[in-house]
């Protein structure tokens, strides 16, 4: 039980520490004067919402669809 707690803590520290590094590189594009600058913090932030999106269809390694069958009702 403490496992899958344990775990569930990590994945919940790493969702929050993905949240916050996309927001402050939105902001530092929304901040900075140099273009090349806005094009890098807008790459990395789309970079870090793919892997954001890809870790929470992707928990333990199987697709969330199929790790949770009739979750629909």
């Amino acid at each position: 039980m403490t496992d899958d707690s344990q775990r569930q803590k990590g994945r919940d520290g790493a969702l929050s520490s993905l949240n916050v590094a996309i927001d402050g590189l939105n902001l530092a594009k929304e901040i900075s004067s140099i273009t090349p600058a806005k094009a890098v913090f807008g790459s990395v932030a789309i970079i870090l919402t793919m892997i954001r999106v890809s870790f929470l269809l992707f928990y333990d390694g199987i697709p969330q669809a199929h790790a949770r069958p009739g979750f629909d009702g």
